[in-house]
């Protein structure tokens, strides 16, 4: 079925399976090879290096390997030195930027560059746009730096340069202009971007024919890993490496390309297939990661993909158990049971580091964190910030900081010019001169200079409007007030890029303040008698929040459960996984299903999900949950219904659960269901809100879990139990509130 290497066989081959054989000893010629999740994908793309020195096929010289992350690279680097007696640190192995960066260090001259140039990272990166737009006097809400440097690495990313590029509208063409003008200042300075690595390599390689061949000649093997996550731009750049001469080697899994909002192209593999004469992929389907009924269900699901090139994950393991299912009557409920069967696998002995909960997005952690908070369970968040501590929910909370206490200067500096205001960093120190010349703090030293500094008095107008707040409306009301009034929503809404996630955290944080029960906090972080004090509330919530951000963070070596992203649990696996919040609309994501190809990658998000388990995998939805402050109903994803029904096993939910997380039944008081309405004021669509009971007269009664604003009418997405989920349009549709 595939062709055999000539060669005799080697200890190198040993233990590998037919397909990872196949794979590591194919003819110098190209291949795609579809790794399915956990079927040995670094072992073979190792293998097959060590396979070409030892058959003397390559030499290190002529061996170029690329990868994702430096990890990976320098893992294969080091499995390479213990498998063959060569020096594999003479070979060009490294990331799509280390080999860039290589390349233009080596040709310099030829890219324009000085020997001596520099790398900017990020943070870098960002000061120059600062510095940039400040010499050309626009002013930060005219162009964002966050959102300029956004656009200015997705036009190198797609291989443009400013003089490409065409303006629609006459921001954009100002956007543009600062493109040009910060290449300008970044060839002055002898310094590049990331983005400036890749692209900048490009079109050397495109423009110098003598440096073309010379490395096409040279690289007679190309092997790259996660070849599913490779942009447009990289896979030119290994095109161009490659000529018509070179083998690449790709290996990936198009089941699992989940970075479009990267830039991934999936395409990038058939195209492979096509442009370098590949008739068919090799495909590694056996799983030594996973028990049967796990990729049982990972198989369904993704089978339901269109756009794949197709494979059928199998395994030599056992059945293993079922895949438990609860659907929760609520979000606390959720919470509950994942922190209630954690302790009890690390009661049967599974170390809590071999437990994950995963979540579509960033905004979910915040219920499961305060669960694990409350019951003394150590956890980490991984790839990211636990919840109080993102950017967006530490400016909203020194706002409320301020509220109480004017006096205190951290909370006053953070938020004075977030979001951007006008108030330079001069202003600023002449606040910080005054306040130590008149023994005073920040706060007192700008009412002073209000007079003086119209945008300052602005600020000062606006932070004394959120503390005559303070008693007379409660803490929900205050929180709606500051997110929106302070123009954070605004901000991260108008920033270029995907702020999705800071918006839906902003909006847990008002859940959170909703939920927020003073007389149960921690009296001991709070002055004596404060419950008489009309700020109480307000202060009972800071030290929460701030308690829940210094305790339960285990430390390093200690065991924690693990808590990510979807996102970002791709690569890693644990014996036992909780997959969170798998509502219609939540996974797959609202947006996704109005993308073109966005529903498909959600299918892939879930099936990168599901494969991260070995042992053991739970399911859990809620009924209801508390969103944008109000509380809403949640339907089964279709996600769990494409799963088969013989591998699931329904768990009913334990009544009264939240006696033992310490909450009642969730019910919002009137004055926080006010506050939920005054925030929702731009949520209401035709008339309709999401959570109502509607009737139709052809498909009954149901409830709305979703809905999109067009103007003089909206489109809802309405559950109707047997008649199933419908999108109606209010104009047309003769809809009655129930």
């Amino acid at each position: 079925m595939f062709p055999q290497s000539s060669e005799s066989p080697s200890a190198l081959l040993q233990g590998l399976n037919p397909e990872q054989l196949a794979a590591v000893t194919w003819p110098p010629q190209s291949a795609l090879v579809l790794a399915g999740a956990g079927s040995g994908k670094t072992r073979v793309l190792t293998t097959r290096i060590a396979w070409l020195l030892q058959t003397q096929q390559a030499g290190v010289h002529s061996i170029m390997a690329v990868t994702f992350t430096n990890k990976a690279a320098k893992e294969m680097q080091m499995r390479l030195g213990a498998m063959v007696p060569v020096n594999v640190r003479a070979m060009w192995l490294g990331t799509f930027h280390g080999l860039c960066h290589r390349f233009l260090r080596l040709h310099h001259r030829d890219a324009g560059l000085s020997s001596a140039f520099q790398i900017l990272d990020s943070g870098d990166q960002l000061a120059l746009v600062k510095r940039m737009l400040k010499a050309l006097n626009i002013a930060e809400e005219i162009i964002a730096p966050r959102s300029l440097q956004g656009f200015i690495n997705a036009q190198k990313e797609n291989g443009l340069r400013a003089s490409a590029l065409h303006a629609p509208d006459p921001h954009t063409h100002r956007m543009i202009e600062c493109y040009a003008e910060y290449d300008k200042i970044c060839q002055r300075e002898g310094v590049v971007d990331f983005a400036e690595l890749m692209l900048r390599s490009y079109e050397l390689l495109q423009s110098n024919e003598t440096l073309r061949l010379h490395y096409q000649n040279r690289f007679n093997h190309i092997l790259v890993d996660e070849f599913q996550d490779t942009n447009k731009l990289q896979y030119a750049w290994l095109k161009l490496m490659a000529g018509d001469s070179a083998a690449v080697f790709a290996v990936g899994d198009d089941d699992q390309s989940i970075y479009r909002f990267r830039g991934a192209h999936v395409g990038n593999m058939t195209a492979l297939m096509r442009e370098f004469q590949i008739e068919a992929p090799i495909k590694l389907e056996q799983n030594y990661r996973s028990v049967g009924n796990i990729l049982a269900a990972a198989n369904a699901v993704i089978e339901n993909n269109d756009e794949r090139l197709g494979k059928n994950l199998r395994t030599d393991a056992e059945a293993g158990e079922k895949i438990r299912f609860l659907s929760a009557p609520s979000d606390f409920d959720e919470a509950q049971f994942v922190i209630d069967e954690a302790k009890s696998l690390q009661r049967e002995g599974w170390p809590l580091n071999e437990t994950a909960v995963l979540y579509r997005s960033n905004a979910q952690s915040r219920v499961i964190e305060q669960a694990l908070f409350r019951a003394g369970v150590p956890y980490k968040i991984y790839g990211g910030l636990r919840f109080y501590e993102r950017q967006e929910i530490k400016h909203a909370l020194a706002y409320l900081r301020l509220a109480v206490n004017p006096d205190d200067d951290n909370a006053f500096l953070r938020v004075i010019n977030v979001p951007p205001r006008g108030i330079g960093a001069r202003t600023v120190e002449n606040l910080q001169t005054a306040s130590g010349e008149q023994g005073v703090s920040l706060w007192q030293a700008a009412c002073n200079a209000g007079a003086k500094a119209t945008k300052v008095a602005a600020f000062v107008r606006l932070i004394e409007s959120f503390r005559n707040q303070i008693g007379q409306l409660n803490l929900a009301e205050i929180m709606v007030g500051i997110v929106k009034d302070s123009g954070l929503i605004e901000f991260y809404q108008t920033q270029k890029g995907d702020n999705q996630d800071r918006l839906d955290n902003l909006d847990e944080l008002i859940n959170a303040a909703v939920e927020f029960k003073p007389e149960e906090s921690n009296f001991e972080i709070l002055p004596e008698n404060a419950a008489a004090d009309p700020a109480f509330p307000v202060l009972a919530f800071l030290s929460n929040a701030a308690l829940e951000s210094g305790e339960n963070q285990a430390g390093e070596g200690e065991e924690a459960v693990q808590l990510m992203t979807v996102h970002a649990s791709k690569g890693l696996e644990f014996n036992a996984v909780f997959l969170t919040g798998m509502e219609e609309g939540r996974f797959p994501s609202e947006m996704s299903l109005a993308e073109r190809g966005g529903l498909e990658e959600e299918r892939r998000l879930m099936y990168v999900a599901i494969t991260r388990a070995r042992k053991r995998l739970y399911i859990t939805m809620a009924q209801q949950r508390m969103l944008h402050g109000q509380t809403q109903f949640g339907i089964v994803s279709r996600f769990v219904e494409e799963i088969p029904p013989e591998v699931l096993h329904y768990l009913s939910p334990k009544k009264q659960s939240f006696d033992s997380f310490g909450f009642d039944t969730p019910k919002p008081r009137r004055t926080d269901i006010r506050a939920a309405e005054t925030y929702q004021a731009d949520k209401t669509y035709g008339g309709f809100r999401i959570g109502q009971n509607v009737r139709h007269a052809k498909f009954g009664t149901g409830v709305i879990i979703e809905a999109v604003d067009k103007g003089e009418s909206a489109r809802l997405t309405i559950n109707f139990g047997k008649q199933g989920v419908k999108e109606l349009d209010t104009k047309f549709a003769k809809l009655e509130a129930v």
